[in-house]
């Protein structure tokens, strides 16, 4: 069973930069989705950011934090990151990680698909 385990997480003034990290340890990530999600109390969990760790295609991002955020991998670490330019206020919340088998190559976007979530790591902005 694929772990995964966030980090980076801190407190940015607007228009800063933070890096988050996702480090999977277990089975390989071959044949896996892998999505970033983030969460305020009494909120829905939103999809930010997600990509299919082998397939090679581009990844898809939620048009608030399209030109601003960056999702990349590190095969050797079996680790993605998620870039974040530009923070604004509005950016704060708690940003998990998730994982899902996705065979076909396929990028989910709905948070529901995902079966395998880390802990979570909070990003606070401030103004």
């Amino acid at each position: 069973q694929v772990q995964l385990v966030e980090s980076g997480g801190g407190l940015v003034q607007a228009g800063g930069s933070l890096r988050l990290s996702c480090a999977a340890s277990g089975p390989t990530l071959d044949g896996y989705a892998l999505g970033w999600f983030r969460q305020n109390p009494g909120t829905d969990r939103d999809v930010v950011a997600a990509v299919n760790w082998w397939s090679g295609d581009s990844p898809w991002y939620e048009d608030s934090v399209k030109g601003r955020f960056t999702l990349s991998r590190e095969y050797a670490k079996s680790t993605v990151y998620l870039q974040m330019n530009s923070l604004e206020p509005e950016d704060t919340a708690v940003y998990y990680c998730a994982a899902v088998r996705s065979p076909a190559g396929l990028t989910p976007t709905d948070k529901f698909e995902y079966d395998i979530w880390g802990q979570g790591t909070q990003v606070t902005v401030s103004s």
